[in-house]
């Protein structure tokens, strides 16, 4: 006569025995889970739908951070590609993300009633931090921390901010554009971010001051150090390397402009060449990025030769 069969399965490790997590068990936690996520998903977005809609539209009519459709694309890509890291993660819920939750909505109420929108635009990321801290613990968040940096990619710097930037920016073009323009013999003369020439005085403007591609150009140096790169600090080089490379680009095309204004025709440098020169220089700066990428590539394998 044989000893009846048990749903008890045992540890050999451990010498113990452990009752197996029935299946309907396992469909309860996961309709819990799915039906939890779903409920803060739209209590998140009654919250933020104002904030996030005049987010898109800003996107959609602000060429300086047109990238911004780009971003979530990417950063919900990474949560995908770590899928399973993160199912496999250990949850360590945490009271401390509840007070990180609370946090972000002040920091929305003190945007949205001081009419500052990039306090509200970031309480969004200090609400999903808390939410990940609170259901997941650290070991969640670390998990998800890039991702969430990436995100800021996507909320548009303050006006006082980007002011501080552009102007600097506009100088530096005009400095370098006009050095170049008295390499090849053109008569220049500047005020600031103005540049006299014989033809006609070019203005460099906020579009001009090169902002919106150096923008553009990081986002996409920090995806295509993601996608083809492993090494972080290559992945740290390549984003810096962006900069330059997009403010010398655009002193490019202020000097291009200048030639074609001095020997060609005034009005040509205007319009259709001004924009379609701006396609061809940023082009031209991912070509760079790759360049300096591929250098990068190659030091390790000079050092082991050594």
């Amino acid at each position: 006569m044989g000893l009846p069969q048990t749903p008890f399965r045992e540890n050999m490790a451990q010498g113990t025995l452990t009752p197996p997590i029935p299946k309907n068990q396992w469909s309860l936690q996961n309709a819990h889970f799915i039906w939890g996520s779903a409920l803060i998903g739209a209590f998140t977005l009654a919250v933020y739908y104002r904030v996030l809609a005049k987010l898109v539209i800003d996107w959609w009519q602000i060429p300086d951070f047109s990238h911004g459709f780009l971003v979530p694309v990417f950063a919900a890509y990474l949560v995908w590609t770590k899928r399973q890291t993160l199912l496999d993660t250990r949850l360590a819920p945490s009271w401390i993300g509840v007070a990180v939750v609370a946090l972000g909505l002040g920091v929305l109420v003190l945007g949205v009633y001081g009419a500052e929108l990039f306090l509200a635009r970031i309480s969004l990321l200090i609400l999903l931090a808390g939410l990940a801290l609170s259901f997941g613990g650290r070991p969640l968040l670390k998990e998800l921390r890039f991702p969430l940096l990436v995100l800021l990619l996507a909320i548009p710097i303050p006006a006082i901010i980007f002011n501080q930037i552009t102007f600097p920016l506009k100088i530096l073009a005009s400095k370098l554009a006009s050095a170049l323009l008295s390499l090849v013999g053109v008569p220049v003369l500047r005020d600031g971010n103005v540049i006299e020439l014989p033809a006609m005085k070019l203005e460099v403007a906020e579009a001009c001051s090169g902002i919106r591609s150096l923008m553009s150009l990081f986002t996409l140096a920090i995806f295509y150090g993601y996608f083809l790169e492993k090494s972080l600090v290559r992945r740290v080089v390549l984003a810096a390397a962006s900069i330059p490379i997009a403010i010398a680009a655009n002193a490019v095309r202020i000097f291009g402009t200048g030639v074609c204004v001095q020997y060609w025709d005034p009005d040509k440098a205007e319009g259709f060449f001004h924009e379609f020169s701006g396609w061809v220089m940023f082009v031209v700066s991912l070509a760079c990025l790759f360049i300096v990428h591929r250098t990068m590539m190659l030091i390790p394998e000079r050092r082991s030769q050594a």
